[in-house]
């Protein structure tokens, strides 16, 4: 048996934990650049306004209905997921963390009443964390990603479905209720595919002949209609894998056309692809630097160039990634375009044996493996970016995204700790 744990409208949830007076207001949260709708109250969705709408076309109505609106918070909202995770983790002996507020916890071997413990996960995580979540418990993964959807869809069972214990009739009759593009892996792209051959629900998809489903779509859908089925194919994955590419660009809140205000953009997300990189335990052999113009800005002149820069030998030292990865800007930088984007992406990314060095790096290896941990833990204890080279800094900063809407940093910033009066 498995449960997935979800945080209801996460991003919105954790604006309310630190501000009570939003609950049962309407509020959305915005994207980079305060652009588009990435999250929404229920009282959002109830007036009809749709994910990923750019704000700018729902202004009268932010107007109309006291919509409040906040630009993401990511600092805010990785610490609280981490909480969230931690808290939900202790109720099972594994755990696999699929995003920023979903996590599988595996309940093989536990006994008791699965609908009881997953109120018990519920009432912890709001107590201890402030965020409320759905539990869906099933035998697969993706039965689970269907019952954690009708708990949080379906007043009927108060956030928690374990949809074995429903009876059998009651089961088709709320997955043939359920469109098929909510399985997990079908989305908008297969779903018509699947409707043209009359697969328009759950349980058309569930009954479907494995056979015909692998012929026609392959062996990844074939999977999901046994799982469907109560079969465990998907396995949990306690440990992510490695990522084999490591991408950090951003757009900005200006268009920029000077080399020396798109050198610290570059540098910082160098930075920020060497801290991750680290964080998994690997070296990269080479960097992508790439920049590029807004395509729909109606200029005429649009120019998006990239280049992979070698790697001297495979490294994780964030000095040698900015500045090979300054090296690469210079050579695809062309005056006279307004930039709205860039970024760096690291490739050739192994296990640090990797690393072997040659005659002249090898020997300062550990020397720069120290100074990194040490960049490391600072940023760790004191905050992101307490620590940073000078590269990544400027006197304008006019490569910073838009955040006209920004809630304080609650948790990970001295100054915007709440007090108590």
């Amino acid at each position: 048996m498995f449960a997935l744990v979800d945080g209801n409208n996460f991003f919105v949830s954790c604006e309310r934990v630190f501000n009570p007076a939003l609950e049962g207001r309407p509020v959305v949260v915005l994207s980079n650049n305060d652009g588009c709708v990435v999250a929404r109250s229920a009282e959002v969705k109830a007036l009809g306004i749709k994910m990923g709408v750019p704000f700018f076309q729902i202004r009268d109505l932010v107007k109309r209905h006291g919509i409040v609106a906040f630009s993401s918070n990511y600092a805010l909202y990785g610490d609280m997921s981490a909480r969230m995770m931690q808290v939900v983790g202790g109720f099972a002996p594994r755990q696999e963390i699929y995003s920023i507020d979903e996590t599988f916890l595996d309940l093989a071997g536990m006994s008791g009443d699965y609908t009881e413990l997953g109120q018990r996960i519920r009432r912890r995580v709001k107590q201890w964390v402030g965020i409320p979540t759905g539990v869906g418990i099933a035998p697969s993964k993706t039965l689970a990603k269907i019952a954690n959807h009708l708990a949080k869809t379906n007043p009927a069972f108060a956030g928690v479905c374990e949809l074995t214990a429903l009876p059998q009739q009651e089961q088709d009759r709320l997955l043939n209720a359920l469109p098929v593009r909510e399985v997990w892996g079908v989305g908008r792209r297969l779903a018509p595919r699947l409707e043209k051959i009359g697969i328009v629900s759950v349980q058309h998809l569930r009954d479907a002949a494995p056979q015909r489903i692998r012929k026609l779509f392959g062996v990844t859908l074939e999977r999901t209609v046994r799982e469907l089925n109560g079969h465990h194919c998907l396995h949990l994955d306690e440990l992510p894998a490695p990522r084999r590419q490591i991408v950090c660009s951003r757009s900005f809140a200006t268009r920029l056309t000077r080399l020396e205000d798109l050198v610290p953009a570059i540098a910082h997300h160098a930075s920020r692809a060497a801290e991750k990189l680290r964080q998994q335990g690997c070296v990269a052999g080479s960097l992508q630097v790439f920049i590029q113009t807004a395509p729909h800005s109606g200029h005429t002149l649009q120019h998006a160039p990239a280049c992979v820069v070698p790697l001297p030998h495979p490294s994780d030292d964030t000095r040698l990634l900015i500045d090979a990865a300054l090296r690469g800007l210079r050579q695809i930088f062309q005056p006279g375009f307004r930039y709205y984007k860039a970024g760096v992406m690291l490739l050739d990314i192994a296990p640090p044996t990797a690393l072997t060095g040659d005659l002249f790096s090898a020997p300062s290896a550990p020397a720069n493996s120290a100074l990194m941990q040490v960049l490391d833990r600072a940023n760790h204890r004191f905050g992101p970016h307490t620590l940073r080279f000078a590269a990544s800094t400027s006197r304008t900063e006019r490569w910073l995204m838009r955040q006209e809407h920004k809630s304080p940093a609650y948790t990970t910033c001295w100054q915007d700790i709440p007090s108590v009066a």
